[in-house]
């Protein structure tokens, strides 16, 4: 066994992952992770680690659920206080898929237009609000967004599947007529103490 926290419905999620990728191609793997978290959490088959319900004070929690050393797959549950969000961000060039677990989530997704050095003009290209039971997908190169927990009284629970560890990412600091300044931002996983 792993050295990753157990909980009921875990065997079901890692179940639908590994037919997932079985699929091969990008866009069906992401597609039927889509259908298959949707199906996880609306049946509530699967009830995550109580952790991951504890928001974290200064910033959006990541804690890691699961990693396979073989696909290279990343599961991290995502805990967001009121308010709490992201800047612009990337994924590195790595696909994702995301459900929402808990709460809503605001997802404002971003077109890449134009790069001069560390200079990126963005446009926004349209912003969501996902419900519990909902999940996306990101496809690189479109995978420039920010997310943001809208409620100002209640907790919003994402469970991110990531292609690969996600360690880093670029994120993108504003300065002006659309003009971001990339940075690379080391990714942080908060402690799982629920063993």
């Amino acid at each position: 066994m792993d050295d990753y926290p157990t909980f009921t419905g875990r065997d079901a999620l890692l179940a639908m992952i590994d037919e997932a990728l079985a699929l091969g191609d990008h866009e069906a793997v992401t597609s039927s992770l889509r259908d298959g978290l949707c199906r996880l959490i609306r049946d509530k088959s699967v009830f995550l680690p109580e952790c991951v319900f504890e928001p974290v004070e200064g910033h959006y929690a990541r804690r890691e659920l699961y990693a396979c050393s073989k696909t290279g797959i990343s599961v991290v549950a995502m805990t967001w206080a009121p308010g709490q969000g992201t800047p612009i961000h990337d994924h590195c060039g790595l696909w994702c898929v995301e459900g929402v677990w808990q709460g809503h989530l605001e997802i404002v997704r971003y077109e890449l237009e134009e790069t001069n050095g560390d200079l990126n003009r963005f446009s926004m290209h349209e912003t969501l609000m996902a419900g519990t039971g909902t999940a996306g997908s990101l496809l690189p190169p479109h995978e420039y967004h920010t997310i943001r927990n809208p409620n100002e009284k209640q907790i919003a629970i994402s469970l991110h599947i990531y292609q690969a560890a996600m360690n880093d990412c670029a994120t993108f600091e504003p300065q002006g007529d659309n003009w971001y300044l990339r940075k690379k931002k080391a990714l942080c996983l908060d402690t799982v103490e629920c063993r």
